[in-house]
């Protein structure tokens, strides 16, 4: 009793069911996908912070060190000024 359009309708039913599965499935993969990628930029994010966070305190003391080697130098400059103005 199934008429031809009945069938044609039936197998572009199925056809269509079946891409809607799969785009189900891609729309899933593309959505893991999604996610991995945020993930990783966090993880990056995360490390890149840590990283800069490091670098400041190595340049914090770098400057430290600098500003004390500097006053240093300043003072024996001084003393030297000193005893060349005063000899002996």
């Amino acid at each position: 009793m199934d008429c031809p359009r009945c069938k044609s309708m039936k197998l572009r039913l199925q056809e269509l069911e079946e891409r809607v599965n799969h785009l189900r499935v891609s729309r899933r993969v593309l959505i893991n996908l999604l996610e991995k990628v945020e993930r990783e930029k966090s993880q990056l994010k995360e490390r890149l912070e840590k990283e800069n966070r490091r670098l400041l305190r190595t340049n914090v003391r770098y400057a430290h060190s600098l500003w004390q080697k500097n006053r240093r130098i300043r003072e024996l400059e001084m003393k030297l000024v000193e005893n060349q103005n005063n000899p002996g």
